[in-house]
């Protein structure tokens, strides 16, 4: 009976593997959802947003908007498929110019999405108002479209045009379109892709070696896959020896964050890439200890690539370098805590809890989060720091980057230097992020709870704009040089850093 037993369970788990593999095997295959289907989603998208995103109308008016998801609803005449119907989605949200109400494709599709990457538009692009330049080219013999090469049009398009055009499918908070820029920077053949669709070759407009414009064709890019018969090595190949727990450990917290001192000018370069996980209390007590015990003049805190995180950690930081008490915002407010249709919104159960019991509704009817909205945080006095720090942005500095840069600038020791940041310098809608999955096309869409106005007397509408901006140069990218640190490691040198830069 025992062996009976042990050869029906090899067997049953012959037949999970069996269908395991059968089921590798397939490919995902993007099926179209009828129009009626896609309409229901996008009228029950809009009345989520309307019943609980606190920035719905902040820069767009309602009558505005009302048009935006009328035309959106109308234009769906067809069957569409899980891409298409996302471009429908991400044109209608960009409207409202909310940098955390953002478009993602179903769990499904993103899980299968690698089978989709190729063919793709040849070449990595860095733009920046009008301009284009090579970072890399996927078909690696050509001869023309090397690193640094700076391209004037796809197509037919002129840069702009291209660029105005794939803007319309990112969010982003009110004008901050740099914030666009590093988002298509970061993976310009998928955004082409998405959006423009695939082409067999594209026509590029370029500047040449003698500066000037030029033309030329190239095809899509798409991966060889080598079927040719692998012999087997005739010596034994080196084995590689593999990092252990501890040192991926490592590796991960140092893509996070990092700290290392320059002797040559006797400066600490902290670069921080999020404000979330990486053991930053620890870190930052560390680090200021540190700067402290060797007595350095000047602090570089790189948030290029800090996309935001968690708000405590941003006001921990601040704390070390802050020389008066400071707030988070002036108003942190939600329309509702109701959370409704929250079948389709997760999770909600949590933030149901954390705005009913963490908030309250005031005189205005709305619901507040007093606490962001009154308590001074006071600096600290152990290890605080008070030398020359100079804060480096970009476009993808947001959320809690932003709130943390911007309660330090203007202060006497600070200077904010780089590009104007993704995140609103004003305010955002943020602190609560839950995400809608519609029910038909499983897309998600990101949903902020509450609106923070960080500053009311601030500008309104775009980014924090640096003390000390320092753009990009095809130069420098052909170069392969960081222009950013390079410039300010060359005015730490000089000691040209002066108070209120």
């Amino acid at each position: 009976m025992k062996r009976v037993g042990i050869v029906v369970i090899l067997f049953f788990f012959f037949l999970q593997s069996c269908k395991t593999l059968s089921t590798q095997r397939q490919p995902y295959i993007v099926a179209k959802k009828s129009a009626t289907a896609l309409k229901q989603d996008l009228i029950l998208l809009r009345k989520i947003l309307e019943a609980n995103h606190p920035g719905l109308y902040w820069y767009t008016p309602k009558d505005s908007m009302d048009l935006f998801f009328d035309q959106s609803i109308i234009s769906i005449t067809d069957s569409l498929d899980e891409v298409q119907f996302k471009n429908k989605v991400a044109w209608l949200v960009s409207k409202i110019r909310c940098g955390h109400t953002t478009v993602f494709f179903s769990k499904a599709y993103t899980k299968n999405a690698v089978q989709f990457r190729f063919p793709s538009f040849p070449l990595y692009l860095k733009a920046w108002g009008d301009s284009l330049v090579v970072l890399a080219n996927l078909n690696q013999r050509d001869p023309i479209f090397k690193r640094g090469t700076i391209v004037t049009g796809i197509n037919g398009r002129t840069n702009r045009q291209v660029l105005d055009t794939l803007f319309q499918f990112i969010s982003s908070d009110g004008y901050a379109f740099n914030y666009k820029n590093q988002v298509v920077s970061g993976n310009f053949p998928i955004w082409y892709k998405t959006i423009l669709g695939v082409d067999s070759s594209y026509t590029i407009s370029y500047i040449d070696s003698t500066g000037q414009e030029a033309s030329a064709t190239v095809g899509n890019y798409k991966p060889v896959v080598d079927t040719t018969r692998r012999t087997r090595p005739q010596s034994p190949q080196p084995r590689v020896k593999l990092p252990n727990r501890r040192e991926l450990r490592k590796a991960r917290l140092l893509a996070k964050r990092e700290l290392r001192i320059d002797s040559s000018s006797n400066t600490a370069i902290m670069r921080l890439a999020t404000f979330s996980n990486g053991g930053l209390r620890g870190f930052f007590r560390r680090s200021f200890r540190t700067i402290k015990q060797k007595n350095i003049p000047h602090l570089v805190i790189d948030m290029r690539e800090n996309g935001g995180g968690k708000v405590a950690s941003s006001i921990l930081l601040a704390k070390y370098l802050s020389d008066h008490p400071f707030k988070v915002g002036d108003s942190v407010v939600a329309t509702s805590r109701e959370f409704k249709y929250s079948h389709y919104i997760n999770p909600s159960l949590v933030y149901w809890f954390a705005m009913n019991f963490g908030a309250r509704k005031m005189a205005d009817g709305s619901i507040h989060y007093r606490r962001y909205e009154t308590k001074l945080f006071q600096p600290k006095e152990r290890l605080h720091y008070s030398g020359q720090v100079t804060l480096l942005q970009g476009g993808y500095s947001f959320s809690a980057t932003t709130m943390f840069i911007s309660t330090l600038k203007g202060q006497k020791n600070i200077t904010v230097a780089g590009e104007e940041s993704g995140g609103g310098y004003y305010g955002n809608s943020a602190m609560y992020i839950p995400t809608i999955t519609l029910p038909r096309s499983k897309l998600r869409i990101s949903l902020p709870m509450y609106r923070l106005v960080m500053g009311s007397t601030r500008p309104r509408g775009h980014g924090i704009i640096p003390d000390l901006e320092i753009p990009p140069s095809s130069d420098a990218i052909r170069k392969g040089i960081d222009p950013k640190m390079q410039k300010i490691m060359e005015m730490i040198q000089h000691n040209a850093f002066k108070p209120g830069l």
